[in-house]
């Protein structure tokens, strides 16, 4: 196959509000078990080619503020 497949299964949303949060990203980056966030320079990055690795363990939704990160389920829709 030709290159990859990637947010087959899960796609992830960060708001605009949080996207430069240096705190965030760095807590983010810790949490998430699958390395989905990066640490960029204190900006909040998704490495898209980890997106479905996804466990939905929800560790990053509860670090951070309410409603600033979303785990949407693909499958479902």
């Amino acid at each position: 196959m030709a290159g990859t497949l990637n947010k087959v299964f899960i796609d992830v949303e960060v708001d605009d509000s949080v996207a430069d949060d240096a705190e965030l990203a760095k807590k983010l980056e810790e949490v998430c078990p699958v390395d989905i966030f990066r640490d960029a320079e204190g900006r909040v990055e998704l490495v898209e080619e980890n997106l479905d690795e996804c466990v939905l363990c929800n560790l990053c939704i509860e670090a951070s503020p309410p409603d600033t990160v979303r785990v949407i389920k693909l499958y479902e829709r």
